[in-house]
Formats: C-alpha cells, structure tokens, sequence
C-alpha cells in the first residue's frame, strides 16, 4: 500500500531536479543569445558581403598630407637604428602625429639611407608614413574604401588590433554556449516537435554534401 507513495516522493525530487536543468538551460540559452545577438547579425551580413565581393563596387578615397619635422627631430633619424625595423623614436612619432594625424608609435619602420617608411594598415583602407631622414620632409597617405570594406575586415579580423581579437574570442564562445543549449533545449523539446531531428540533420547534411560533391 505504501509503494506508489514511495515511487510519488521519488518522483518528485526528480522533477525538480529536471525543471532545474531546464532553467539553467534556458537561462544560459538566452544571455549567450543577448551576448551575441549584435555580432552574429554583424557577421551574417558581411558573410553575405563579402561572398559577393566581386559584386559591389567600391570607390577608395585617398588623401595625402605633406609637413616638416623640426631640424632637432630630423637629427634624431640620422643614427642608423639598431634594427632594421627599429619603430620611430617616441619624439618623433608624437611630431607626426602633431603633423599629419597619423600614429606610427611602436609600429616596426622600414629604414633605409635616404628615408623612414612606416606601414599604418587599417580595416578598410590602409595608410603609411614616410620621413626623410636628410631633409625631415613628412609625406603620408590615407586610403578609405568605404563601410562595406570596413566591416568585411572586422569579420576576417584584418588589421583590427588586438582588442577586436579578443572581442571575437569572447563573441565566439557565447555562440557555442548558444548554440549547445539551443541544441540541449532541441533535445528536451524533440518529442513534441517530430520535425525537429530531420532539421538538424539537414543542416548538418546540406553543407557536407556541396562540400563534397561541388567543391574541387
């Protein structure tokens, strides 16, 4: 008589056990969503650009700026450096800056005799500086090829420095809490949605099969 008793309290601590999974999965579920909501819609879109790349027209705008160091910070360029790819010295990366509004401070230079040359690459465009080491004479030049460009080199992470490396580290490990408690929750909810298997199987089996059969 006492059995089914037994087999109701049992019960019970199971189902609690199971509704606290389920929140826990639910919970972990949609913070991760909410944490990548924006960059996943970011690299959706330039996914689309970027396969279409040949497709959109672009239209660099270059702009040059021409300025003079000071003689005592010429003079600083005279010794030959220790490196070859020695960085500006900090005075006269801050007189650059001053000058044509570009920072090449702690980025290796290309020294030769007559000059410093200094590569500034940026997503979407790119810029460099170039000094004489004789006369000071500063030439720099900008190149922007626009927004598209901007955002398809933030989804490659191209010349995007070391914050935005760490930005998709961090982005990409909320998309795979995402998408395992997506797939948990998929598990939990499958006997209700028969359609749900033959889905996930089709996403796993559409990409290997063009993988396979139409890429050479």
């Amino acid at each position: 008589m006492h059995a089914p008793l037994a087999t109701t309290k049992t019960a019970k601590p199971k189902r609690r056990v199971s509704a606290f999974w389920l929140k826990q999965l639910h919970t972990w579920h949609w913070v991760s969503a909410a944490i990548s909501l924006v960059g996943m819609m970011l690299f959706a879109i330039t996914g689309i650009t970027l396969n279409h790349a040949a497709s959109i027209a672009a239209d660099p705008k270059v702009s040059q700026k021409a300025a003079q160091l000071p003689a005592p910070m010429t003079r600083l360029l005279a010794p030959a450096p220790a490196a070859t790819d020695a960085p500006l010295p900090a005075r006269v990366a801050t007189a650059v800056v001053d000058r044509v509004g570009l920072d090449p401070a702690g980025r290796a230079a290309e020294w030769s005799e007559s000059e410093v040359y200094v590569a500034l690459p940026r997503p979407g465009g790119d810029a460099w500086v170039s000094i004489d080491r004789a006369t000071g004479a500063i030439t720099s030049e900008v190149t922007n090829r626009g927004w598209i460009s901007y955002l398809n080199d933030l989804h490659k992470g191209r010349n995007s420095g070391s914050a935005w490396f760490w930005f998709i580290d961090v982005f990409a490990a909320a998309c795979v809490v995402f998408t395992l408690t997506g797939l948990l929750l998929l598990q939990l909810h499958a006997r209700h949605r028969p359609s749900t298997w033959p889905l996930v199987g089709a996403g796993l089996a559409i990409p290997a099969l063009i993988a396979v059969f139409f890429i050479h």
